[in-house]
């Protein structure tokens, strides 16, 4: 069997405009819910920041939330993504669903949530995954493998099992300005409809060309 028949057999179906949606957000939820049929972690999305002099970097973290107001992740205030954050207020997320062949891209203005927000989720992560937020200085250099393992076992020692969020440590949404949904398709005819959102909150829709 050849690729292109491989290819064909796992795509989607076409994407055309009098099946999608007007609206992006539910347009995601239901291209969401299929990935996670077909996904092993369909929360997956390429993060993409840059620094105040355009700098580009990207790295994968994970979806934790969405609705109407946008897409939540989590991280330590004090990284490389944070810092890029603070300059340009601005990020793009990617979720790719290879079993589909399907992209989604989002970019828009990013702000911190709330406290409340933040310490309720915080909460629901595992202990292990608590005590390393609380302790590991993300991005910064550390000396050994054996040094990030002893900043843990002070931190489990510490605080046992009820580790509170570090103050350094929260979740950003992206509000979403635009999207784009990238279906593929035989012979590189690729199925790509645009969102865009007007300044009083109006979202246009068009397909561009493959």
């Amino acid at each position: 069997m050849s690729l292109e028949s491989l290819r064909r057999e796992y795509l989607g179906p076409p994407l055309r405009e009098n099946e999608a949606s007007g609206d992006p957000f539910e347009q995601f939820a239901r291209w969401f819910e299929e990935a996670r049929v077909t996904e092993f972690d369909p929360t997956a999305m390429a993060l993409a920041t840059a620094t105040a002099d355009g700098r580009p970097s990207a790295r994968m973290v994970l979806l934790k939330g969405v609705d109407a107001r946008g897409f939540v992740f989590y991280t330590n205030f004090e990284s490389r993504k944070a810092g890029d954050l603070a300059a340009s207020g601005r990020g793009a997320l990617l979720f790719y669903w290879a079993s589909v062949e399907r992209q989604v891209r989002i970019e828009g203005r990013v702000s911190r949530i709330a406290d409340a927000e933040a310490d309720a989720y915080f909460a629901t992560r595992s202990i292990e995954s608590r005590w390393g937020a609380q302790a590991s200085p993300q991005s910064r250099p550390i000396e050994s493998r054996d040094v990030l393992e002893q900043m843990v076992a002070q931190v489990k020692a510490r605080y046992a099992d009820d580790v509170p969020r570090p103050r350094f440590w929260g979740g950003y949404r992206v509000a979403p300005d635009a999207f784009e949904f990238w279906q593929g398709q035989p012979n590189r005819l690729h199925d790509r409809l645009a969102y865009e959102r007007s300044a009083d909150g109006v979202w246009t829709r068009r397909r561009l060309a493959p």
